[in-house]
């Protein structure tokens, strides 16, 4: 997966609470194969009516946040059912960072898993960074996870908590494999070892 370190983005602000994972990936596209992409069924039923036209009312439909790579949204980012899709629609989209005052638990690690950096900030914070970009749409965010740090429209920094093994993951742009992988030639040798000690149970192999 593409490593994480300092992302400054445009923002998009999204008010409503409660954006659960049918809401980013409806259900009737969780048979699609992961290599054909989500990126454009990502808020599908918010983003086009039914006849496939883009509504423009919908944030990302409108010119200052068509390029965003943050999102900055409310309570139970990510809430509802489990499904992987849901972040991949977002990263697929063009989405790095997911910052919201708190997330659903099996979203907030699958974020974690695939890439996304899902960020918890207090609620008078996250209300207080949404405001800035409705008053200067389009405007950027930065986001330091070395630091730990949001750095809002307005200057002003946040410190934010991440469990020490998934930062270093991001870091270094490895999935759970990938870490372990990191440790290849101990299991190597543990291998080697355990065939050498135990060899009658290798001896049909």
């Amino acid at each position: 997966m593409e490593k994480f370190t300092t992302l400054t983005a445009v923002a998009a602000p999204m008010d409503r609470p409660n954006i659960d994972t049918d809401q980013l990936l409806p259900a009737r596209f969780l048979r699609r194969p992961r290599d054909e992409g989500f990126g454009d069924v990502l808020f599908i039923d918010q983003r086009f009516d039914d006849d496939g036209n883009p509504r423009p009312d919908f944030v990302l439909n409108q010119e200052p946040y068509k390029e965003a790579r943050i999102i900055v949204g409310d309570r139970n980012f990510g809430g509802g059912s489990s499904r992987e899709g849901a972040p991949w629609a977002l990263l697929d989209y063009g989405f790095r960072c997911i910052i919201a005052s708190s997330f659903g638990d099996i979203f907030y690690n699958n974020s974690l898993k695939n890439g996304l950096l899902p960020v918890r900030l207090p609620e008078d914070a996250v209300k207080a960074i949404r405001a800035q970009l409705h008053d200067n749409p389009g405007t950027t965010i930065t986001v330091d996870l070395e630091a730990q740090t949001v750095t809002s429209p307005d200057g002003t920094t946040h410190s934010f908590d991440i469990e020490p093994f998934r930062k270093q993951s991001l870091l270094k742009g490895l999935d759970d494999i990938g870490m372990t992988l990191e440790h290849e030639d101990k299991i190597d040798a543990f291998e080697a070892s355990f065939r050498e000690k135990r060899p009658w149970l290798f001896a049909n192999a």
